[in-house]
């Protein structure tokens, strides 16, 4: 399949919303846009049954269609010093307060943890670093199906950096990087055929390392500068593209306009 080179010229910018002058009430249909999408309703449902469907089916429903994915590009050490990096896209926050974060891993095959897994366990800490567009190729090398105990930051071209407090290092390109502890793992069985397979990882936070380019001045980071990547289907990436403010609705603000727009459908 021939395909264009990157286009390293595009950047994230922010617009306006898919349709800024919704209102309460109003059907997806009001707007072309959202007559074409509704047109393709008229093709029906398929329906699978996941009693009944292949797990590799499965799985190429849940990473196609569960898009895009955040990626936690996660660096552990073993009890003998040996690092292992790897990247995880089942992945995301959890919480704040305290400040935990999670991801799944995939066992390499049944009952087998990944080094990933054994490592988290192992109480020396790891990082989880955020992906950026100028080192995925990088951070995709690490994904090798390498043996047991091989280091894959002998292959990545990344950089090693020291952590305030655990073991493990950082990825020293990444601009926004966390330390964590285990907070909970909790292995994940199969209900029917009890096959473990997957480990779900909490990580309590313990410190955050940020790029101070990246930061603007509310204390938040910079979606343009981040230029942080993301997981599709099979072996598809992507960036984030044009992002779009939505306000969040307030109650205090809108309950008059809400109850003008209720009043009206009960009436139809």
């Amino acid at each position: 399949m021939s395909i264009p080179p990157f286009d390293s010229t595009t950047y994230s910018t922010y617009t306006q919303s898919p349709n800024p002058s919704w209102t309460y009430g109003q059907k997806v249909d009001t707007t072309p846009a959202g007559k074409d999408w509704l047109a393709g309703e008229s093709a029906g449902w398929k329906v699978f049954n996941t009693a009944e469907t292949d797990k590799v089916d499965i799985y190429k429903l849940f990473i196609s269609g569960i898009v895009p994915r955040p990626i936690a590009f996660v660096s552990t050490i073993n009890e003998e010093g040996v690092e292992n990096l790897a990247p995880f896209s089942w992945f995301n926050t959890v919480t704040n307060y305290p400040p935990i974060i999670s991801f799944a891993c995939n066992h390499s095959a049944p009952g087998r943890l990944k080094d990933t897994t054994t490592n988290l366990k192992n109480s020396q800490g790891f990082t989880v670093n955020i992906i950026s567009e100028p080192f995925v190729e990088n951070a995709n090398s690490t994904a090798i199906d390498a043996p047991r105990g091989f280091d894959e930051w002998s292959i990545s071209g990344l950089t090693k950096a020291k952590c305030v407090e655990i073991k493990a290092s950082r990825v020293k390109e990444s601009a926004f990087s966390m330390e964590c502890e285990l907070y909970k793992s909790i292995d994940i069985t199969h209900p029917v055929t009890g096959e473990h397979n997957n480990t779900l990882i909490l990580a309590h936070v313990k410190y955050i390392h940020v790029r101070k380019d990246m930061l603007t001045d509310k204390g938040v980071i910079d979606l343009t500068k981040l230029k942080p990547v993301a997981r599709l289907g099979d072996i598809s990436y992507a960036r984030v593209g044009d992002a779009y403010r939505i306000a969040r609705p307030s109650w205090a603000q809108d309950e008059a306009k809400i109850q003008e727009v209720l009043g009206t459908l009960s009436s139809l």
